[in-house]
């Protein structure tokens, strides 16, 4: 893989807004990985003849700093992971009141959340008693399986 085509890989990555692209072709792997702020994208390539050469993006940090970067210290207390791919929502409409609020006293089996997957609204709940510590999701965003949801102390 030439350097002109990963830098329209490394283009695409940053106007479509995705966290992570991975390509293989033949023997040639390439793995652009988004970092928090723009210009902050990491490209690994592992091939023979492609790796020697340094790809434009390389310099910003390495795979480990890369990976500590975007993993923020969570809270102290048991956190709720979501179960799925989906969009969060803390209220069940727009207009309507969050179903917690930081501080709240929930009980496990409490709704705490929405995620909408295709089309279909599931309820997350506490899956322990306690105190919200922390809402690490703002509402309407995009959530991967197993991502932080909630902080429950």
């Amino acid at each position: 893989m030439d350097l002109r085509k990963l830098k329209k890989l490394i283009d695409l990555v940053q106007e479509s807004g995705i966290a992570e692209l991975e390509i293989t072709e033949g023997e040639e792997k390439v793995k652009i990985v988004r970092g928090g702020a723009p210009g902050q994208e990491v490209a690994y390539v592992t091939s023979p003849a492609v790796a020697a050469a340094p790809a434009p993006a390389a310099a910003g940090r390495p795979p480990a700093a890369a990976a500590a970067a975007e993993a923020p210290a969570l809270p102290e207390g048991h956190v709720v992971k979501s179960p799925m791919v989906g969009t969060f929502y803390r209220a069940p409409s727009p207009g309507a009141k969050p179903f917690v609020e930081i501080g709240d006293t929930v009980k496990a089996g409490q709704t705490i959340c929405i995620i909408e997957a295709m089309k279909i609204m599931n309820e997350i709940e506490a899956d322990k008693d306690g105190v919200v510590k922390a809402i690490l999701v703002e509402n309407g965003d995009p959530v991967e399986y197993g991502e932080p949801l909630v902080v429950i102390e």
